[in-house]
């Protein structure tokens, strides 16, 4: 019979990196939670017609990368393709901005996007996504910035580079709009098919394509930076002050677009050389106009995600990523496995994370396993040492052993093994 494996671009989160997983998350919940946000869990499907009106029907995203069908009801639902729609909708639905002025949210989990599986980039994957309310200040820029590169530090990335950019906002991008056509004009045959489409629908999308000879047409192409009005160049030069104060050093790339058409103002990416071609490990920006777009009152808004796969395929391998085992019981003899069943449990309920070999094998074989389980310490002892009375405990690392009078056995272990 045939074996069923996994889909193409979705992937299987085996133990070793589910240890590092959890540790990016802790991380993640203790960063952000010393900057005052709270974790919100939010549906993995949404209607349709929130990503379409939220992301931007024009976007690659909706027009080819989203899971959506039809349900029994036939309302088209989709797989959520990212977060931030979602945690506004249920920053709306739940009336939110009625009893806080400021509120500041993060939520962990998979996002779905049917696009070409890569190093890094999966069709299931998983994001943190962190969403700040009700600041339009550009202090409120610098701040959710220098957190997101003092969690990436915290997690071991090193190497990382800022770019910062600014998109302007309904006032002055139309006429960034309208300069990136003239100038695209006469130039048609030198883009893609899907570049080509754009000029007549999103041309700043244009900016964003990996395509070569597309980013060779736009080389010189007018820069946004240079049609700012007052209010926006004012912002992003304050942005830039705060972020020096930070000592949070960026650079201004004015050719960066985000991936969504909702973003105005501050937009940033953060980058790393550990992945090649496909370097973005987290992005963000400033959204003023989102929420009121969606349904919710005119509540400006700041955020942004980070790729949990990209992420852990950048973090240098370190054996602490290992699992651990606090201790291994190797018990030889009917008696003494007896003992070790009830004690291995009783440590459990304690915290130690214990392991033992239910079956009758060596104790060369089991002081093997314990190796191989990375434990810190074993206790060894058969069905004579029991009618003494004492155990021998044995560091792993060290190869020290000790004698253990049965007689308080578990307080005496447990207080060894936390004051390692």
């Amino acid at each position: 019979m045939e074996k069923i494996t996994a889909i193409r671009g979705f992937k299987d989160i085996l133990p070793q990196d589910s240890l590092l997983f959890w540790k990016v998350e802790s991380i993640a919940h203790e960063v952000f939670n010393s900057f005052g946000y709270r974790e919100i869990r939010v549906p993995i499907v949404e209607k349709t017609e929130l990503f379409k009106r939220s992301i931007g029907e024009t976007t690659d995203i909706v027009e080819k990368e989203m899971y959506t069908f039809a349900d029994r009801d036939n309302e088209y639902i989709t797989l959520r393709p990212e977060a931030t729609a979602s945690v506004i909708r249920a920053y709306i639905e739940h009336n939110m901005s009625s009893s806080e002025q400021i509120t500041k949210l993060f939520t962990i989990g998979p996002m779905f996007r049917r696009e070409r599986p890569q190093k890094g980039r999966f069709r299931q994957f998983n994001q943190i996504d962190v969403e700040f309310f009700g600041e339009e200040k550009p202090q409120s820029d610098a701040e959710i910035i220098f957190m997101l590169m003092h969690f990436l530090t915290r997690t071991g990335l090193r190497n990382l580079e800022l770019e910062i950019n600014s998109l302007g906002c309904p006032d002055c991008r139309p006429l960034f709009s309208k300069a990136v056509i003239n100038f695209l004009k006469g130039s048609e045959s030198n883009l893609c098919p899907d570049c080509q489409r754009r000029i007549s629908t999103n041309p700043l999308r244009v900016f964003d394509c990996k395509v070569e000879t597309c980013a060779a047409t736009i080389a010189n192409a007018p820069r946004i930076l240079d049609f700012l009005c007052a209010d926006c160049e004012n912002h992003f030069s304050q942005v830039q002050s705060f972020l020096h104060d930070l000592n949070t050093p960026f650079i201004i790339n004015a050719r960066m677009v985000r991936g969504l058409d909702y973003y105005t103002k501050t937009a940033f990416e953060v980058k790393t050389n550990a992945l090649g071609a496909q370097n973005a490990v987290a992005g963000g920006g400033r959204y003023n106009s989102l929420v009121s777009d969606l349904g919710g009152p005119e509540v400006p808004g700041i955020g942004f995600a980070v790729g949990f796969e990209r992420l852990i395929a950048c973090l240098p391998e370190e054996g602490s990523n290992k699992f651990r085992t606090d201790l291994f019981i190797a018990a030889l003899g009917s008696k003494a496995q007896k003992t070790a069943f009830s004690l291995t449990n009783e440590l459990r309920r304690a915290g130690v994370i214990a392991e033992m070999d239910y079956s009758d094998k060596s104790l060369k074989s089991q002081l093997k396993r314990a190796d191989k389980l990375n434990s810190s310490f074993s206790l060894i002892f058969g069905d004579k040492e029991i009618d003494e009375k004492q155990v021998l405990l044995r560091n792993m690392q060290t190869k020290d052993q000790q004698a253990v009078p049965l007689d308080g056995m578990l307080d005496s272990i447990i207080k060894i093994i936390k004051e390692r």
